[in-house]
């Protein structure tokens, strides 16, 4: 069964193709704040995408921008005082961007291209589409002429004539349709857009972010002109998938089509994802409604596996809500697979895996998971389903464990190695690879705990020797040493090693 997708654009499901490596476009964040779980829900869902696509045999290029050009970056100049620029408030909060990425386990995209980087291509595609007729300068700023691209409204199913005046009022008066969008503004931020977003006051003087020459003047570049011009840079005229969040279809993905196309005469995209919302009390996650989660913080409270475990609880086309309940579940749906995981490789790595032993209902399990999981996959990635797989072989394991734990004073009695290292296997690799889960092998766990311990009892050692309490520190190096810790003491301090 191949892979099959619910594309935007057709409005349907279709069968996913590609020829040759897949070139995937993911629209990033806005980079003005720390990123919440709504945010990351789309990254979580790209990179399963990502890591399925590349289980199948695809080479993924994967490409995901970072907008660190935006009144509502502007807006938070001067609120500390190491932001005096666009430029601060953007670089600090990309930094937050990329250490959560980091956190969530998400593999790295080819490249996280930013639109500083990238305003030469940005007043070249301009001019393309200055040029073929399609955009017009007015007052120093540049316009798309919706009405000359004759697709406008394909995405979002929305007819011209119907469409609300798009940006902001003071750009009305210089556009020929209301509905017409900036590709290139004149100037900077303009104080309306900059009071609009400020979280502090400015002290009367509006910060009015970077603008860079162009052939229309010192200006800024459209918010929508952006992506098309990073997407083709790095991965060419045509997409294999553009995905982004649902909010994004109109008009900014609506927008990315019209002027790409325009500009190449080629189809910007084969296929348009979209990643539903993330709801907290009801609404949206948002950081301007303040019903977020920030990552980092959830990251310490809920870890890496609990969060990518609750993100796999919901289609990626649906909305999901975040709750006491939901992450409830995502809890012990994930403390089901890492216990299981665990006594799985315990006893893979026993005297008590025998060769010979043989368990037909485990194995038949193993292959049924795998089999259950896939299609889940290729069914518009079913995750929720695809879980439920590796939850099914949760039970067919710890049955087994469970059954030869029982009859152990029989001497016939063994775990069946083949049957839980091919379960361990797929754990690692559906549940690991693909789902992006962190399994880790108890003893490397111990290890890790004990090594946790040791540098407890060393400062509580060190302590006793500044208060000159040296016979109760000797006691501390003993008990250490009784255990298998070996101590030795330098001009840096203690250094230990396990014997």
């Amino acid at each position: 069964m191949s892979l099959v997708v619910t594309d935007t654009l057709e409005d349907e499901r279709v069968e996913f193709t590609a020829d040759g490596d897949v070139t995937l476009y993911v629209c990033g964040l806005t980079v003005s704040d720390d990123p919440h779980l709504g945010h990351a829900r789309l990254w979580f869902h790209a990179d399963v995408l990502h890591r399925w696509l590349e289980h199948v045999g695809y080479d993924v290029r994967h490409v995901e921008n970072v907008t660190d050009v935006n009144e509502k970056i502007t807006a938070r100049v001067g609120e500390r005082d190491d932001w005096a620029a666009e430029r601060d408030v953007a670089e600090t909060f990309t930094a937050t961007v990329f250490d959560s990425m980091r956190g969530l386990n998400l593999k790295r995209a080819e490249v996280y291209p930013r639109v500083t980087e990238h305003v030469p291509e940005i007043v070249d595609l301009v001019e393309t589409l200055i040029a073929k007729g399609y955009a017009y300068e007015s007052n120093g700023s540049v316009y798309f002429d919706v009405t000359g691209f004759d697709e406008y409204g394909k995405l979002s199913n929305q007819d011209v004539e119907d469409l609300e005046a798009q940006g902001e009022p003071d750009e009305r008066s210089e556009k020929r349709n209301p509905a017409d969008f900036a590709l290139w503004k004149a100037d900077g931020v303009s104080e309306a857009a900059a009071r609009e977003h400020a979280k502090h006051d400015h002290g009367g003087e509006t910060p009015s972010g970077e603008t860079w020459d162009s052939p229309w003047g010192e200006g800024r570049p459209g918010w929508h002109v952006e992506c098309s011009a990073m997407s083709t840079t790095h991965l060419g005229d045509t997409l294999d998938i553009h995905m982004g969040g649902r909010d994004l279809v109109f008009p900014h993905h609506e927008n990315e089509i019209a002027q790409s196309e325009a500009a190449t005469s080629e189809a910007f995209a084969r296929h348009w994802l979209h990643v539903g919302l993330l709801e907290m009390d009801g609404e949206k996650m948002s950081s301007s409604i303040g019903n977020f989660w920030t990552v980092p913080d959830a990251l310490e409270e809920l870890g890496v596996n609990v969060i990518r475990t609750f993100y796999a609880g919901a289609a990626y086309r649906s909305e999901q809500a975040l709750t006491e309940e939901t992450i409830a579940e995502a809890e012990e749906r994930w403390e089901r697979l890492s216990r299981t995981y665990d006594r799985a490789v315990e006893a893979l790595d026993s005297t008590e895996a025998s060769a010979k032993a043989a368990d037909s209902d485990l194995r038949e399990a193993v292959e049924t998971a795998r089999k259950e999981f896939v299609a889940a996959m290729n069914d518009d990635l079913n995750l929720r389903e695809a879980t439920a797989a590796l939850l099914d072989l949760t039970d067919a394991v710890n049955r087994h464990v469970d059954a030869v734990d029982e009859a152990a004073a029989d001497a016939d009695s063994a775990y069946d190695y083949r049957g839980l290292r091919e379960a361990v296997e797929a754990f690692e690799a559906l549940g690991g690879d693909v789902l992006g889960l962190q399994f880790e092998s108890p003893s490397e766990g111990d290890v890790d705990l004990a090594g946790e311990l040791v540098e407890l009892v060393l400062d509580v050692r060190a302590a006793e020797r500044e208060a000159g309490n040296y016979e109760r520190a000797d006691e501390l190096r003993d008990a250490l040493r009784e255990v298998g810790v070996e101590i030795e003491d330098g001009p840096d301090g203690a250094t230990y090693r396990f014997e």
